[in-house]
């Protein structure tokens, strides 16, 4: 039995998100990139790559493990790139995404041999948190400008806009990509490809795949493009649990069970955004699923269970893939969750733990 905590990895849970990928890049013609910034726990790579065209990343870590690990098509980008990052970068890059102008002014010449693109802001987004809006007042992500972006013109041959947030509302998606259409159509005419971003829930149950599909055609028919998609959520929603032990009860006028793992730690994005695990809900016996960091608002949320629970008990944490093993940290020093993997046979093996060693060797 592998010791809790850990990231439990369904690939049975993960192929049907790889299905509809595949099917969607049929029908449509687009391309699909892992978003590394979401997801990047490589042992699971050599399942995914079958279903995907490459991987895309935000920084020169991030492009060099999708190049080494996944293979394929590696889109390579950066809010800013450095003197000592861009050789490297373009080495193993097929494709480098700047997000200025300035950016690609300084760098361009660097690229020259491989396909080059600027980060398009459109200026509007579908976004609920100010934090996560990339169309923010005084955003730095992209350029907007039509004079800006004519000047580049030349010297690129692609656009990346990244402006969706768990958008899981077709009609909005439409909307949205009609708008870049009127406003920014003539220009992207002119160029080879533009990549779409991600945040499209488009393997949410009942979205509409096929209507996703014709839209995405029709774009890239009208623009004379290759369009790509970067999904990160929804290449592994609900394909992954964290597995944790119950440590303690504790009873202050509600039922808090203490677990021996962290929000702040293993699920850092419930802590940013105020939001709640997805914790199980059946049964009368109500708790508090707490973490055990002395953070006072260390809280999964709260679960019900069909009986008492008891010290020992296991509890998993559902949809625990996206946004958590690429932020997992060391507050506390709390043992980082390992990283299990679920065959499609059903066998479970362990294929990372951590321990004090990785501890020490991330602080000196």
């Amino acid at each position: 039995m592998i010791q809790t905590p850990y990231y439990l990895i369904d690939k049975a849970r993960l192929l049907p998100n790889m299905d509809k990928i595949a099917r969607l890049r049929e029908a449509s013609g687009a391309k699909a990139l892992l978003a590394l910034k979401c997801f990047s726990t490589w042992p699971v790579f050599d399942f995914m790559r079958d279903y995907m065209d490459g991987t895309t990343s935000s920084s020169l870590y991030e492009l060099r493990l999708g190049a080494e690990k996944f293979g394929k098509e590696t889109h390579a980008y950066s809010v800013g790139w450095a003197d000592n990052e861009i050789d490297e970068a373009v080495s193993y890059a097929d494709k480098i995404i700047f997000n200025s102008l300035g950016q690609l002014d300084r760098f361009g010449d660097k690229a020259k041999g491989i396909a080059t693109g600027l980060r398009l802001n459109p200026r509007f987004s579908t976004s609920g948190f100010d934090l996560a809006d990339p169309a923010r007042p005084f955003s730095r992500l992209g350029e907007w400008d039509m004079a800006r972006l004519e000047m580049a013109e030349t010297r690129i041959n692609g656009v990346m806009i990244h402006y969706n947030c768990e958008n899981n509302d077709f009609a909005l998606f439409s909307e949205q990509l009609s708008r870049i259409e009127r406003d920014f159509g003539d220009f992207l005419k002119r160029l080879d490809w533009v990549s779409l971003g991600g945040g499209i829930h488009f393997t949410g149950e009942g979205y509409p795949l096929d209507k996703l599909a014709d839209r995405l055609k029709s774009f890239s028919d009208a623009m004379g493009v290759q369009v790509y998609l970067e999904p990160g959520e929804a290449s592994i929603t609900r394909s992954t649990t964290l597995e944790v032990s119950v440590l303690d009860i504790i009873d202050n006028g509600k039922k808090v069970a203490i677990v021996d793992s962290s929000i702040e730690a293993h699920m850092l994005d419930l802590l940013i955004y105020r939001e709640t695990a997805k914790l199980p809900q059946n049964g009368a016996h109500e708790y508090q699923i707490a973490g055990k960091t002395c953070l006072a608002g260390d809280i999964f949320g709260e679960a019900k269970f069909d009986k008492p629970l008891e010290i020992g008990d296991k509890i998993s944490i559902d949809d625990a893939a996206g946004y958590t093993m690429v932020k997992k940290n060391w507050f506390n020093g709390v043992k980082m969750p390992g990283i299990a993997i679920r065959e499609l046979d059903g066998t479970v093996k362990l294929v990372r733990d951590f321990g004090y060693e990785d501890f020490v060797a991330a602080l000196g």
